[in-house]
């Protein structure tokens, strides 16, 4: 039997992190806080699709976004005959065009299109080691593209390692809430995506790290999450902040 690929092996590792059923479990019991009675979702950055495979659970139909092309077979093999998630193998961000996706062949939840964030990474604590060891020519479009396609979405999640500034600036019309990740590492990328969502409108904003699925703080508004995250220790390393009108 042939050895698989370091490319294969990555994607291994984020099937196993992210398809655990006491991951999807937890997930699944979280998530109607986050996105309440949401019906459509964008799930900009599916990656493994454990956020696909929980909100189906509960009921919600899926556009799922994830330019990867390995992680967006294996999705095609888990979600492609279910009607209600749509797979769509690009990037979101401000504008339609191109881009040049950065793979992490070994880790690819950290593949970026923001030249920004690998930078940050190199001699970050917590990320020793992390390369970023192949690039992708990619399809953009826009979260606003998608609601033209596909409809409204109730919730939006954003995931993308440092662009999640870029994605909110290519919403036209903000749904009731939306999350975008943030990485202590790449602080000033968090703080513009705040900033982004802030001149969507959002007023209230709430933080979850990691994969706790626990809030982190209580409703905050802009000026309260912006001194929060300033605040994060480094070792936080991620989190996602919820945004709602």
């Amino acid at each position: 039997m042939s050895t698989p690929s370091p490319a294969l092996r990555g994607v291994f590792r984020s099937l196993r992190l992210y398809r655990a059923e006491a991951h999807l479990l937890s997930l699944a019991a979280f998530l109607p806080e986050v996105a309440p009675g949401a019906r459509l979702v964008f799930d900009i950055g599916a990656h493994a699709g454990d956020r696909v495979r929980a909100f189906r659970a509960l009921g919600a139909r899926v556009v799922a976004m994830e330019p990867n092309p390995l992680m967006l077979r294996a999705l095609r093999l888990m979600h492609g005959r279910d009607d209600g998630v749509s797979l769509v193998g690009a990037c979101a961000g401000a504008a339609q065009g191109r881009a040049t996706l950065r793979l992490n062949t070994a880790n690819p939840t950290v593949s970026t299109l923001a030249a920004g964030f690998t930078e940050a990474a190199s001699g970050a604590p917590g990320w020793e080691g992390q390369v970023w060891d192949d690039a992708l020519d990619v399809e953009v479009t826009t979260v606003a593209a998608l609601a033209v396609a596909h409809g409204q979405p109730d919730f939006v999640k954003i995931d993308v390692e440092g662009f999640e500034a870029e994605v909110l600036r290519g919403v036209a019309e903000p749904p009731a809430r939306l999350s975008f990740e943030i990485v202590t590492m790449a602080r000033p990328a968090a703080l513009e995506a705040l900033e982004a969502a802030a001149a969507l409108g959002y007023r209230r904003f709430r933080l979850t790290l990691g994969e706790s699925h626990v809030w982190e703080t209580d409703w905050l508004d802009r000026a309260g999450m912006e001194a929060k995250l300033r605040a994060l220790p480094d070792r936080a390393n991620s989190g996602d902040v919820v945004a709602a009108i």
